[in-house]
Order: structure tokens, then sequence, then C-alpha cells
């Protein structure tokens, strides 16, 4: 009898003292569920929920329901012989002039020719130019020609090295050169510069245009035989020699004109090179654009 009962308490299997790990880690691993959710819902987008939601409710909306006597169908899928909203009669016959035979139109019988007559509004859209539009189409026009001019008297004059024309946003460029207006250190205006200087004078009595006289140098310094201190001095002296001329022995109107001298600070080429300061060595007379179209 001892025998029986010790081997029943040797099959006994001893109860685990670890088991509140299972009930713990199946409680980590439900707050790491939890919390997923909770953030995959954070990151639903609103705006497109919202217009999801809003398109089925008025969709649902537009058809009749069937609990309110209605047939449940929505309006778009009504059929052609109900002609409710949404469906697109088809052209009916008539006996317009130039339709059948009899009137001895073109057409086939039942056809319908379109309207000559524009769609409404299309009058209204399509008006007359404002006073703007008008005042910066003719300024452009006077430009366009001014370009063409000085182009041909420059072709005629073999001043291509001398003289150059562009057409810039800010206006109508012409660049003349150091060597064409003045001698070397020296802003006074050289005797075979004034015949240029004179036919430009005579286009810009009537542009009606602000023109903007600019003086550049290259980056060299001035000599110290020179009357001016700097490349600013220089290059303000020598815009201001061709303002003087057109004010002074041509009577043009002060008000139309502006003048700077930039030095070196606005190269149009490479300083480095021979080539590129002789470039920079320049006088710019720009024809501004002070009217912009309206978009």
């Amino acid at each position: 009898m001892r025998q029986r009962g010790r081997r029943k308490q040797r099959n006994v299997v001893p109860e685990s003292r670890d088991r509140w790990m299972i009930t713990y880690a199946d409680l980590i691993t439900l707050l790491l569920i939890f919390f997923v959710i909770m953030f995959a819902m954070s990151s639903l987008d609103t705006a497109k929920y919202n217009s999801v939601t809003g398109s089925l409710s008025e969709t649902f909306k537009s058809g009749g329901s069937v609990l309110d006597g209605g047939n449940g169908e929505l309006d778009g899928n009504k059929g052609t012989e109900s002609g409710g909203p949404g469906v697109v009669p088809a052209p009916q016959s008539t006996d317009l002039p130039g339709n059948g035979a009899d009137s001895g139109g073109t057409g086939t019988e039942g056809s319908v020719q379109p309207s000559s007559s524009p769609a409404p509004g299309a009058a209204a859209a399509v008006g007359p130019p404002s006073e703007r539009e008008l005042a910066f189409r003719e300024q452009e026009a006077k430009l366009a020609e001014l370009v063409g001019v000085i182009t041909r008297y420059v072709e005629d004059n073999n001043l291509d090295n001398q003289i150059f024309v562009a057409d810039k946003p800010q206006g109508i460029a012409i660049t003349l050169s150091d060597r064409f207006l003045f001698d070397i250190g020296r802003a006074e205006l050289k005797a075979p510069a004034l015949p240029a200087l004179t036919q430009l004078s005579e286009l810009f009595g009537g542009i009606g245009a602000k023109i903007s006289i600019e003086g550049h140098t290259d980056n060299t310094p001035v000599s110290s035989a020179s009357r001016y201190n700097d490349n600013w001095e220089l290059s303000g002296a020598r815009a201001l020699s061709v303002l003087r001329f057109f004010l002074d022995s041509e009577g043009l109107d002060p008000d139309s004109f502006q003048y700077a001298g930039y030095a070196d600070t606005r190269p149009a080429a490479d300083n480095s090179t021979a080539a590129g300061q002789q470039k920079n060595r320049r006088v710019e007379i720009i024809v501004l654009r002070q009217l912009q179209e309206e978009e």
C-alpha cells in the first residue's frame, strides 16, 4: 500500500512557477496590436475619407428610395424613353431651310445643320481692346521701327563693329563702343561719332518712352594722369557726355532721359581677355519698355 502511494506521488507534475510570464507575454502582444491599430486609424486621410463618403451620400440621395415609394433607380440610369435628367434626347427630324431636298440644300433629310449664330456670351468675351493694350501695341510698333532704322543705318555706314542693337526684356538696347565715342581714358565725344548720335536723336524725338544712358568700363584702373579718380567717375562722365549732346545740341526733352555710371560692375564679357575688356568699355542707350501687356 505504501509503495502504490509513493508511485502516485512520483507521477504528479509539479506546478510551474513561471506561468505568469505567459499571461504577461499575451498582455504585451495585445497592447502592441492595440497601438498599431490606433496608429493606423490616426493616419487616415480625412480629406479622401470625406470625399468618398460625400460622393456615396450624394449618389444614394439622388435615387428614389423604395421605402418612400420610389423605384430605387438613380437619375442617371433611367431609360431614354423616360426623358429624365441625365438623358440627351436624340435630334428630331425638322424641316428647317437647307435640310431637305425640297429646299435645295445640300444636307440630308432629317439632319440638323449647326447654327451660324455665336454662342451666348461669345460676343462679350471678345471685346474691343483697352486703351492700355492699344498704347502697348503702339509702343511695340515704334520700337520695332526703331530697331529697323538703326540696323539699316549701321549697315549702310559700315558700323557693325561699333554699334550693336538688341531687343531685351527691358527695352531696345543700343550699344556703342568706347572706341567709336571717346579717346582712351577720356569722356569727350569724338567728331566721327556725332552723325550717328544725331541720327539717334531724330528717332528719339517721337518715341514717347524713357531713355536710359548707361556708361560701363572694364576692370582696368584709370591711369594716374587721368582727371578721373576711378572707373565710377569715368563711366558716369561718359554717359553724361552723351546725355548732354542730346539735350544741349539736339534739344530733346530732359524728362525723357536718365543716366548712370556702372564702372566694371556689369560686364558684358570676360575681363581676362583683351577682346572681353573691349566689349565691356561701352555706352548703352536703352529705350525702356514702360508699358507691360495686361495678363
